[in-house]
């Protein structure tokens, strides 16, 4: 852990750590404010939170309610004449 004072004044140390290490934890007055990761890391986070189209396809739970358009009573276009 780094008190915020540390961090800015050893920043490069910091980063260091952080990218040697792991992910490096900031603190504020003795609570934890942040966390230093690595680019990597970020976006393993952020590809982790979403799923892909593929699993949410082949996924069984619901997918909610599409709303579609009714009809009201429209006809359907005759199909061209292709001869």
């Amino acid at each position: 852990m780094w008190p915020v004072q540390d961090a800015k004044a050893r920043f490069s140390e910091l980063l260091d750590t952080c990218l040697n290490e792991g992910p490096q934890v900031v603190t504020r007055r003795g609570a934890e404010a942040a966390v230093l990761v690595s680019v990597r890391e970020w976006q393993r986070l952020q590809y982790a939170g979403r799923p892909t189209l593929k699993s949410l396809l082949l996924s069984d739970e619901a997918r909610g309610d599409i709303p579609l358009p009714t009809r009201d009573g429209a006809s359907q276009r005759a199909p061209a004449d292709l001869s």
